[in-house]
């Protein structure tokens, strides 16, 4: 948008300049030209009245006579010719050489005044205002370029930080805080928005008092159900009874830790935490956790991770996202397990890559990976549908890019350079549309 309002600024003030400059400075010059002419014509009825003043009063004709009209006190210099009706002729003034410009007139008792000056002297002053002309466009031009620089940053600034609120809105934080711009469309979009935040904000406030009322309506008698059990176990005199009381006990604490895995993941989705994360060190620490565990299994982690990423998300949720895929690598896969970014095209997306050499996923789950409690028989199958939610809750998407071998993508939000992180999107900061803000 601001190159476009440069572009459309610049464009006019150029057919402004264009339309209004060149026939102002054409009018202009032809003007003044016009008006040395008519001072030379002057001077010249002023020498034949002159002439015929002395003829009438028999007075002697001399050159002296005509130096008055030579020029001086501003006026072009001229030379003064003056043959009567007898054949005399007087002359005056300076000699005119080059190019020159000629005004006649002849007297009432026959004689001829003649007028002769230099061409260009006429022309300078032409020149003069042509060259005022031109100096005045450009001014025109650069104080056009000025306004237009002035007004693309008013209107583009305020768009630029409605653009990163909706950004964090669509992520999760409720609500992000806009000042006035001053523009009255775009001080509607940002009130509209501010009642969408709001309204999204009870609608999440009442889902996350539903989950902690169900995790907390579940969690009791799912404990006296563990007790319960844990009881028959040691009080039961069969081996059976035991092994199935075990048995029992497994699956209900296996229920308990899938409840709080949902309650987990419905806070993380609606906590509104969503910033500029530098992505390798959210990589790096699921490197420190899990290289041990892939070097006790015989296998590798490698990480290729550029430090300059940065990506918009959850902290703790993108950790998570990645220690499942991680996790489910090690499980699963086989041989080197890789984790890149790259990034993702035109739309400032990142992904992130967690692959291995194993033997991939059978072509019976491969459609029904992310769906919950599909599994290959080794977990409760939550984990992959919970890391799909908590990626969407970011703004991000999880995908299974590859079957043989697998390979994960999760799709980020990258940050623009246009956005800069330290002050469209500091951590915990206001977001402001007057004037920027360093943290």
């Amino acid at each position: 948008m601001r190159r476009r309002v440069l572009q459309a600024t610049i464009a006019a003030v150029t057919v402004a300049v264009v339309l209004l400059g060149f026939p102002l400075a054409f009018l202009g010059a032809q003007l003044v030209r016009e008006n040395e002419v008519r001072n030379l014509e002057v001077r010249a009825v002023s020498v034949a009245r002159t002439v015929d003043f002395r003829v009438e009063r028999e007075i002697a004709l001399s050159n002296r006579m005509l130096e008055p009209y030579t020029g001086g006190g501003g006026d072009i210099a001229a030379t003064v010719v003056v043959r009567t009706a007898d054949g005399e002729t007087y002359r005056a003034g300076p000699a005119v050489d080059g190019r020159r410009l000629t005004v006649q007139d002849t007297s009432d008792t026959g004689a001829t005044v003649l007028l002769y000056v230099s061409w260009w002297d006429v022309f300078w002053p032409s020149v003069q205002v042509i060259a005022l002309v031109v100096v005045a466009a450009v001014v025109a031009f650069a104080a056009g370029i000025a306004m237009a620089i002035w007004q693309a940053n008013r209107l583009a600034a305020p768009l630029v930080y409605l653009a990163a609120s909706a950004e964090q809105l669509g992520s999760g934080q409720v609500r992000p805080q806009l000042e006035p711009s001053g523009v009255e469309e775009i001080d509607l979009v940002a009130a509209e928005l501010a009642r969408s935040a709001d309204r999204m904000a009870g609608r999440l406030a009442a889902e996350r008092q539903f989950a902690s009322d169900a995790s907390h309506q579940l969690r009791t008698p799912l404990t006296a159900l563990s007790m319960r059990l844990e009881e028959i176990m040691l009080a039961a005199g069969e081996e059976e009874v035991r092994e199935e009381a075990r048995i029992s006990l497994e699956q209900v604490e296996r229920l308990v830790r899938v409840v709080d895995d949902l309650l987990a993941s419905s806070r993380r989705a609606q906590g509104g935490t969503t910033e500029a994360v530098p992505l390798v060190e959210v990589v790096h620490q699921q490197e420190e956790e899990w290289a041990p565990t892939f070097a006790a299994a015989g296998r590798r982690l490698v990480v290729d991770v550029d430090p300059s990423t940065q990506v918009l998300a959850t902290p703790g949720a993108l950790a998570q996202v990645l220690a499942t895929l991680i996790e489910n690598s090690l499980k699963h896969g086989d041989g080197t397990t890789t984790v890149r970014a790259r990034a993702g095209g035109s739309s400032h997306a990142v992904v992130v890559e967690v692959g291995d050499e194993g033997a991939g996923v059978p072509d019976d789950l491969a459609s029904r990976i992310f769906e919950r409690d599909v599994t290959s028989g080794a977990g409760t199958g939550l984990g992959l549908a919970l890391a799909r939610d908590l990626a969407n809750a970011d703004g991000g998407r999880l995908e299974l890019a590859q079957r043989r071998p697998a390979v994960f993508a999760l799709f980020l939000s990258g940050v623009p350079a246009s956005l800069r992180p330290d002050v469209v999107l500091p951590r915990g900061a206001v977001v402001s549309v007057r004037r920027d803000r360093r943290r």
